[in-house]
């Protein structure tokens, strides 16, 4: 499984690092004013859905039936399922696009209230949205096609595809700028453009596995009635972060303007750690645990779903802790340029903080979830998942008015803490999740571990970026070392406590490398199951 987790952190680490590039020419060209606010709603829709319909309900339900018939039937009858399961797809996707440039407006209104008192606000929002959202029906095939090659135990070309996603955002931005009004147009035929890329790649990767898809008439199978009832409940247990986001926006955009940029701005930083570590070890443990409980093997489960929640605190812990205590720091480096100043690198930092305090749930949450899809339970998850966002959105309204753009991070966080126990005390309570005894010892190390990293953060960066003052190209080298500091000591203060192991990742790298020279019959033979222990 480890092997799966690293090859997606590879490469979502890849699309993170650009995206940071690509986010700051987004403050340096937008800031955090209305032109931002409208354009971060325009992306904030298609995304949502996406998340919603194409990775989160989706994959939890499509992945553990595509790898479980792959498993059991061949890739014959998997080919089948994926073609019906896509022909379906084009055609309600199509449908819900078509509708959604229709009704934009009355969309807007759901998502952004507060753009209301602004009519030109709210317009510009409403055209830079209808730009955006065929990106819907872009990436969600692009998702189903990740979904077949995850359950195909190939996770590379899927984990790729953001990649482009940035790469062609900072094009637009640069190349079509001086054409348009202003960059906000640029950046949304930037997204869609992106959609089309993305997706043409996943087809060629499915083609280069062995897998012909073609797109049939649609038809109401019964796999595929089967696949829209675990969907069903999922679109809120898979997706509550995502619709715990939304209502952030929605309270955002009733507050002073610039406050949806201002938590758009660091939950793009607070996405790094959350999108690498949560993203591959989600997208990697589905498959592997939904193949390990149809052939019966349940303590074996038990032990992945234990291993990866090891492996996921293993780096989001020291995330959290640095995020909380270097958040000023970061964010600044990163963002302040152009229109971006001081006073809002100061207010988008106290929001990173407010998020980093959930940063953990919210990529526990990804392990644990995927042991309920597995056995093809989404009714749990959603009734937790719809709790979670009530709490989210009654705390959004307790804090609006006390902490302003600090409420909307700071409730998300709770919820998800909130939301990461409910559903450990529910698997556990089934019997499907028993905390080993290496898990607690070492995940009680690596806590320690993150305390002391957090210290010498806090003691290093003050004189570090003193030093660095008037001087920007300083204040990066400042930052690096900042981050080296800090990774030094929690590696050397985890491997004293005996946290982990640095020996036994060393051998999963050499290992994968010696199997990377030798796969190319493998790749193109039946899929293994994977081993929880490296």
């Amino acid at each position: 499984m480890l092997k799966g987790i690293l090859t997606v952190g590879v490469w979502t680490m890849a699309s993170r690092v650009l995206g940071f590039a690509r986010d700051m020419m987004i403050a340096a060209f937008l800031g955090a004013g209305p032109i931002a606010d409208a354009f971060f709603v325009a992306l904030k829709l298609p995304n949502l859905f996406r998340r919603l319909f194409g990775e989160g309900a989706f994959n939890a339900a499509f992945v553990p039936s595509f790898a479980g018939m792959l498993h059991a039937e061949g890739r014959q009858a998997a080919n089948r399922f994926a073609e019906e399961t896509t022909a379906v797809m084009v055609f309600w996707l199509l449908g819900l696009t078509i509708a959604g440039e229709i009704f934009m407006p009355q969309l807007m209104a759901v998502l952004a209230p507060g753009f209301a008192g602004s009519p030109e606000k709210f317009a510009l929002a409403v055209s830079l949205t209808r730009i955006t959202f065929p990106y819907l029906f872009l990436i969600c095939l692009t998702a189903l096609f990740s979904g077949v090659l995850n359950g195909l135990n190939q996770f590379a070309a899927a984990a790729a595809a953001p990649v482009l996603f940035n790469v062609i955002s900072i094009v637009a931005m640069v190349v079509l700028t001086p054409y348009l009004p202003n960059a906000g147009y640029s950046l949304a035929w930037g997204v869609t453009a992106s959609g089309v890329a993305q997706l043409g790649l996943l087809i060629w990767a499915v083609h280069r596995a062995g897998m012909r898809i073609r797109v049939p008439r649609p038809r109401l199978t019964p796999e595929i009635r089967k696949l829209f009832r675990r969907m069903a409940p999922g679109l809120v247990g898979a997706g509550v972060t995502q619709v715990n986001l939304a209502v952030d926006v929605i309270v955002a955009s009733l507050l002073p303007p610039g406050t949806v940029a201002l938590l758009y701005y660091a939950d793009r930083v607070q996405q790094l750690p959350l999108g690498v570590i949560g993203t591959a070890v989600g997208t990697a443990l589905l498959p592997v645990l939904a193949r390990q409980i149809r052939a019966g093997e349940d303590e074996l489960a038990k032990s992945t779903l234990n291993r990866a929640l090891e492996y996921a605190l293993f780096l989001t812990l020291p995330a959290a802790f640095a995020l909380a205590v270097s958040a000023y720091p970061i964010v600044s480096v990163l963002f302040v340029r152009g229109a971006f100043d001081q006073q809002a690198a100061t207010l988008a930092a106290q929001a990173l903080t407010a998020y980093a305090i959930g940063l953990p749930a919210f990529v526990t949450v990804r392990v644990l979830a995927p042991a309920f899809f597995a056995r093809g339970d989404t009714a749990a998850p959603v009734r937790i998942g719809i709790a979670c966002v009530a709490l989210n959105l009654a705390l959004n309204l307790a804090f609006m008015v006390p902490l302003r753009h600090i409420g909307p991070a700071l409730a998300t966080s709770i919820a998800a803490i909130v939301n990461t126990v409910w559903l450990g005390i529910a698997l556990h309570r089934q019997g499907h999740l028993q905390l080993d005894a290496g898990l607690l010892r070492r995940s009680s190390r690596m806590v320690l571990a993150a305390f002391t990293m957090a210290a010498t953060l806090a003691i290093a960066q003050g004189p570090l970026f003193a030093a660095a003052a008037g001087h920007h190209g300083l204040r990066y080298l400042a930052l690096a070392a900042l981050v080296a500091a800090g990774a030094a000591a929690y590696i050397a203060t985890g491997q004293f406590l005996g946290a982990f192991d640095l020996r036994q990742v060393r051998a999963v790298f050499l290992r994968r490398r010696q199997e990377s020279l030798g796969s190319a019959q493998t790749r193109k033979g039946a899929v293994a199951p994977l081993n929880p222990h490296t």
